[in-house]
């Protein structure tokens, strides 16, 4: 925007402190009175940018922001060009012989599938209930969307992710004590992790702190069991589980499919991240560990039978699922469904691993796939963004395990076997979205095609 052009700003704007500036939407607004669709084009260049990156707040992937701001650009008359990343986007509307350009960024990212299901919902009605209405009116309608507040206060978030956590450990073969270990460990790490995140700490200090103060809670309470109750010093493998709350499963997997999409800055952004906080998280476990001369060793075996282990790991798997969709800020109906979906795919993943000697990247893109077929079932049923329910469902396949004992064996220069974790690990991962990316092919013909 030029300079003559720039709005009469408040004082307090030009003079605020923070690194990233809030943005006076209704400043741009001058044709109060007359429909949107015929409003000047920065005025709807300003609805459609807004929409983009309020969406990408909520950490969907490039390709679904670009829809968005597609969409909600049709209705408004104008073509749209959008270039996204992780935390920031630039695009130019066109308007007869006109063209205008902003760039936005976010402070931060973050996951709130209830915030982007309500978005979806108001761009899919779009056209029909808003493009009608004032500039200012739908600046009004987002607004009231913007300042949503969370549902669910750090308490519930501490025990979403301790219920995960502890139902984590379960799959990955720990036992009772590794459970109530991790339940107490994730819940306590998680709820400091929140309540960093109310006070608006960086992500760097809150991932480093919220682990090392999950991983210090499992193994206190693990000493705790351990003087009280005698239980066997084998059972200290579990304090890995205490720390997965952490993993960054959404941005793994939004930027693999951001990738197949060919949109390489969002995708490569977005993976970027996903190994920051993983490293931050393995890292600082790793020093903790250290600490108490903890080792990520094999659990002791549960000696269950096949069935019964079956027929628990679908709770295990729902529990899961339904903690992270939690975390995600998922409502309670769109937690539920997750978990529904999760416990069958999860539980098939382990089945085929277990009983068919399937490679577990090969068991895992069967599970992604399976996930990905019914949640596009669920969204062509009741319109919950697939991605609200295929990531939560599938992150608790994402190999965490692998990943820190990689990391710790490269810690103590096991340079060769950190490297075979790392590959297994890596396996996994590139097959996950790769099932969502097919499932999503077969299911909808506009992700089939790049026009």
């Amino acid at each position: 925007m030029n300079e003559d052009q720039q709005p009469d700003l408040p004082k307090e704007y030009h003079l605020s402190q923070h690194h990233h500036m809030s943005i006076p939407w209704k400043n741009f607004v001058s044709s109060k009175n007359i429909p949107a669709k015929k409003a000047s084009l920065p005025e709807r260049a300003s609805i459609v940018g807004r929409i983009g990156i309020i969406m990408l707040s909520c950490g969907t992937g490039a390709w679904r922001v670009r829809e968005a701001m597609n969409t909600v650009a049709r209705s408004l008359n104008l073509t749209c060009s959008a270039d996204i990343g992780l935390i920031s986007l630039q695009f130019t509307c066109f308007s007869d012989e006109h063209s205008y350009s902003q760039v936005l960024s976010l402070p931060n990212t973050g996951v709130n599938t209830d915030k982007l299901n309500i978005l979806e919902e108001l761009v899919k009605t779009f056209d029909a209930e808003l493009s009608g209405r004032t500039i200012t009116e739908i600046h009004e309608a987002i607004d009231e969307i913007q300042r949503r507040p969370k549902q669910y206060s750090p308490l519930i978030l501490g025990l979403a992710a301790a219920l995960a956590c502890s139902g984590f450990i379960f799959l990955l073969g720990g036992g009772i004590p590794e459970m109530i270990c991790s339940f107490l460990g994730a819940g306590l790490g998680n709820y400091t992790r929140a309540k960093m995140g109310q006070h608006s700490i960086t992500t760097v200090a809150s991932i480093a702190v919220s682990v090392a103060v999950a991983g210090l809670t499992y193994m206190l309470s693990f000493k705790v069991f351990e003087f009280y109750f005698q239980i066997l010093a084998q059972h200290e493998a579990g304090y890995i589980g205490a720390m997965l709350f952490v993993i960054p499963g959404f941005p793994f997997i939004t930027s693999m499919l951001d990738i197949t999409k060919l949109d390489m800055r969002s995708g490569l952004e977005r993976l970027a991240y996903a190994i920051m906080v993983t490293l931050i998280a393995t890292l600082v476990g790793w020093l903790v560990a250290l600490i108490f001369n903890f080792r990520p060793a094999n659990f002791i075996p549960l000696g269950l039978s096949p069935l019964v282990l079956m027929l628990l790991r679908l709770p295990a798997s729902f529990c899961g699922v339904y903690g992270f969709s939690i975390m995600f800020n998922s409502s309670q109906k769109m937690a539920l469904i997750a978990g529904c979906i999760g416990a069958v795919a999860n539980t098939l993943r382990l089945e085929l691993v277990e009983l068919t000697a399937m490679p577990p990247a090969a068991a895992a893109f069967l599970g992604a796939l399976v996930a990905g077929l019914i949640a596009s079932a669920v969204n062509h049923y009741n319109g919950y963004p697939r991605i609200s329910l295929t990531v939560p469902a599938i992150v608790i396949m994402v190999p965490g395990l692998y990943i820190y004992r990689a990391m710790y064996n490269i810690g103590i220069n096991q340079i060769g076997t950190g490297s075979l974790w790392l590959t297994k690990a890596i396996l996994i991962i590139m097959f996950l979205p790769l099932g969502l990316f097919i499932a999503r092919a077969l299911m909808d013909k506009d992700w089939r095609h790049f026009d």
